[in-house]
């Protein structure tokens, strides 16, 4: 039962908000505490999950998984099948490709079908975030944490922990889960400090980025030193 843009579960207690204009499908789920904005559209079997947002004009493709507390900002478009793990962003208008060789016709122009092509899909893992107008083109993996920043075009898989930038996107730095840059171990390791939170990070051969190595911790690498480049000049800072 919708209430004044709140649907209300079998208990009677608010389970999550939809603005006047959106449209949401009968076969879609929606997490408790969630809200879909105005003008949004959630297409068929797509399932949110908890505390989830889904900003105004946004596009959610059939099929399209979101874990918990996903934000999908204004205009972003995700296509189906993309998969989105907990904690994802996805900034305005962003785009989430679905399809390897677009075609609006087969090679005889008729009209290609459902039958006439097969969906790709673009995969988030935990906390990734995706910049403004950034273009994610399937099939590719975000790592977990990792960051695109606005206007890139992602071609291939970015590693976890990755801030990645330019078309086609390369890595120019590497992002702690607070969002910071990382700076080099002053101990001479091949470690990365955050200079936000103090946590710990360390190459992941499995996966080509960077895995959490402890909680901040006293004895931890910290960051080495930044030297302003006008003191290298001789010019007083």
């Amino acid at each position: 039962m919708i209430l004044h843009g709140i649907v209300v579960g079998m208990s009677g207690t608010p389970a999550y908000r939809v603005a006047p204009g959106a449209d949401i499908s009968d076969d879609a789920t929606i997490g408790d505490g969630s809200s879909v904005w105005h003008l949004a559209q959630v297409r068929e079997g797509a399932e949110l999950g908890e505390d989830c947002i889904v900003g105004r004009g946004a596009y959610i493709g059939s099929g399209v998984r979101m874990g918990r507390g996903c934000k999908v900002q204004n205009h972003a478009l995700v296509y189906e099948p993309a998969v989105l793990a907990d904690g994802v962003f996805v900034g305005p208008a962003a785009v989430f490709t679905n399809d390897h060789f677009p075609r609006a016709v087969n090679p005889d122009l008729s009209p290609k079908s459902a039958s006439d092509w097969e969906p790709v899909g673009v995969t988030c893992e935990t906390g990734a975030s995706i910049g403004a107008r950034a273009v994610c083109v399937a099939p590719v993996t975000i790592g977990a944490w990792a960051m695109v920043a606005a206007g890139a075009t992602v071609v291939k898989d970015v590693p976890p922990h990755a801030l990645v930038a330019g078309v086609p996107a390369r890595r120019i730095a590497w992002v702690g889960r607070a969002g910071s840059p990382l700076v080099e171990a002053a101990d001479g390791t091949d470690a990365w400090v955050c200079p936000s939170t103090g946590e710990w990070y360390i190459p992941d051969e499995t996966s080509g980025g960077l895995q959490l190595a402890s909680s901040p911790l006293a004895d931890a690498p910290r960051p080495a030193a930044l030297h302003d480049p006008d003191e290298q000049d001789g010019i007083p800072a």
